[in-house]
């Protein structure tokens, strides 16, 4: 766990953390899991529980920047 301005975060988040967190919607998700590019959002399956790492998440959406 990790303290960011007195607030302890996770490093692991489930789905619902994703969505609460970062706005993405859980069918979302779904299908960004599927895409079959470099744009596909990283995550962990540990038997049937899909699991983000907040670190890989930050550094997904820094690349996926839309650039001005």
């Amino acid at each position: 766990m990790q303290v960011v301005n007195d607030v302890i975060q996770k490093r692991w988040l489930s789905p619902d953390d994703l969505e609460i967190e970062y706005g993405f919607s859980k069918s979302t998700q779904a299908k960004m899991r599927m895409v079959s590019s470099n744009s596909r959002i990283p995550y962990n399956k540990i038997s049937r529980y899909i699991r983000y790492d907040r670190l890989e998440i930050d550094k997904w959406l820094e690349n996926h920047q839309v650039q001005r």
